[in-house]
């Protein structure tokens, strides 16, 4: 099932919590883990495209070089940028909530660059996570959120570049693999990050537990969640992927309760429902005369 794919690299992402909080006990700032996540990714990705024996899989065209760019440049450095500032500016709850607008934005962005229908029950859909998102952010506030509006604009700015991995991947997917677009993806990441952000001058006295984090950081919540999420991207629409992706937070907040021992509220509970109920509004297909009169035939 394709949208399992999806669902499982939302999990995935979800678990960042657990290498990004312990790599700022470490004492690195919050670009720094971002420049050590796409970093360590790409070295990853290396070996593993190399192993595949298809040196095709190292081959792009020159012409088809903005996709990756766009995955790259205006989703991965771009989304984390205006998440990061968005989270100093705003508060965290409402920084996650404007993130979680990427559903609309990929939706939009499907309808005229992707040519995807926009159907009832996808809008929906995006109506109901969008829902779900903002209660959580709501009961995570405690009343005491923080505004502006330039904080507010660079928060909308990373629920774009959010949505922008999903465009330019599906639009990379028309002539690459999935390993080849993350391979490139967190190439052009690396080269636009890592001469601004030097990681490693704090690396001098790291154990191996250290660098265990690090490599965690950079396989589970990455290379592995973009990897399960651009094969979903192969079968499912994009605007309907972003939205499956939305479980995310779900993840993000029961690791949360389990391993950092954090209190869920009603509101938090009641906004996870919602998230999954739209998961579940996404599921259902409508059974066509083919489909059915396809059924009876091989149940007899």
């Amino acid at each position: 099932m394709p949208s399992a794919f999806i669902i499982l690299a939302a999990l995935s992402w979800g678990f960042i919590s657990i290498f990004t909080k312990k790599l700022t006990s470490y004492g690195f700032t919050e670009m720094e883990i971002v420049t050590i996540r796409v970093v360590y990714a790409w070295i990853l990705l290396f070996p593993l495209t190399f192993l595949q024996k298809k040196q095709a899989m190292f081959k792009i065209k020159l012409k088809h070089l903005p996709f990756f760019v766009g995955t790259g440049l205006l989703s991965i450095v771009f989304f984390n940028w205006c998440y990061f500032t968005a989270i100093n500016q705003l508060s965290v709850s409402l920084a996650v909530m404007l993130l979680y607008t990427s559903p609309a934005f990929v939706a939009i962005l499907s309808y005229f660059i992707l040519k995807e229908k926009l159907s009832l029950k996808k809008f929906f859909a995006i109506i109901v996570t969008i829902t779900g998102c903002t209660l959580i952010a709501i009961s995570s506030s405690g009343g005491g959120t923080s505004w502006n509006w330039g904080g507010f604009i660079i928060g909308l700015g990373a629920g774009l570049g959010y949505a922008l991995y999903s465009i330019f991947g599906k639009l990379a997917l028309k002539h690459y693999d999935s390993l080849t677009i993350t391979f490139y993806t967190f190439l052009v990441a690396s080269v636009s990050l890592a001469p601004f952000f030097h990681f490693w001058r704090k690396m001098s006295d790291f154990t191996i537990e250290n660098h265990l984090y690090m490599i965690g950081l950079a396989t589970v919540p990455t290379v592995l969640a973009y990897l399960l999420y651009t094969i979903g991207l192969n079968k499912v629409e994009s605007s309907t992927a972003a939205i499956l992706a939305t479980m995310e937070p779900v993840a993000a907040i029961l690791v949360g309760i389990i391993l950092f021992k954090e209190d869920i509220v009603i509101l938090q509970f009641i906004g996870i429902l919602f998230i999954l109920s739209s998961v579940f509004i996404l599921s259902i297909k409508r059974k066509t005369k083919g489909d059915l009169s396809k059924r009876i035939s091989k149940e007899f």
